[in-house]
């Protein structure tokens, strides 16, 4: 029997891609750069999410929350983009898009039906105060969040699913995991969790290589969050 239902946010529950892209390119129009491509930028940006992880489960450097390496990445590709002109205040401000970006359609209203049934938090890379402030800008009614700085690591870490469930101090098939991502799914599911796979087949725009549909059986494959929670046999009346 399921307690809890733990989500991950980047590319599940939020559209980074649109977010990103629209506020930087509101910005961009604000300091007179012309032909300013808001889509790119949010994918370039984006690009060096993995490999900024990567130096820190290699070891490679100490822990840093992933706000930190957003801002790296965001000081890298600035030039590229005609915005190296941008002086430190400014900057914070767009690196803190990532904390303001927007939900699919139907993550809210399917995670206000899960939570009527289930416990219900972030498992994100996200640091606390990025996943809280995002919550609270959108309206997102987790319960409580698990973040990648509570754990000093970053999925697929098995670190970050075992630390989650002694938090929980549940079986770790009474906790299921979802994510649009096949390989976040297979790194829970070596854990004990249980699977939930929704399809964002559009979530890097043209960038997207993989993730365009279930790679396994996972518990529930569906579309959308509120295809979960129809798949628990949670309420549509709220």
């Amino acid at each position: 029997m399921i307690k809890a239902v733990l989500f991950d946010t980047f590319g599940t529950i939020v559209d980074w891609r649109t977010s990103i892209a629209n506020e930087s390119e509101a910005l961009a129009n604000a300091q007179g750069v012309l032909n300013f491509d808001g889509d790119r930028f949010a994918r370039v940006w984006r690009a060096g999410y993995q490999p900024g992880m990567a130096k820190v489960s290699s070891g490679e450097r100490p822990w840093v929350s992933i706000d930190i390496i957003h801002r790296e990445r965001l000081d890298d590709i600035l030039p590229e983009f005609g915005l190296s002109m941008l002086d430190e205040s400014t900057r914070d401000h767009l690196n803190s898009a990532w904390h303001r970006l927007s939900p699919w359609p139907d993550s809210i209203p399917g995670l206000k039906r899960l939570k009527s049934n289930y416990l219900i938090s972030p498992l994100s890379n996200g640091s606390i105060v990025l996943l809280s402030t995002m919550a609270k800008n959108a309206g997102i009614p987790w319960d409580f969040i698990f973040s990648s700085d509570m754990h000093k690591a970053y999925k697929r870490n098995p670190a970050v699913y075992q630390n989650a469930i002694r938090l929980l101090d549940m079986v770790p098939s009474e906790i299921m995991m979802v994510a649009a991502h096949n390989d976040d799914l297979e790194a829970a599911r070596n854990e004990g969790m249980r699977t939930a796979y929704i399809n964002r087949p559009t979530e890097y725009g043209v960038d997207q290589k993989v993730d365009f549909a279930a790679t396994s059986d996972w518990d529930i494959i569906t579309e959308t969050v509120e295809g979960v929670a129809d798949a628990l046999d949670c309420s549509k009346k709220l």
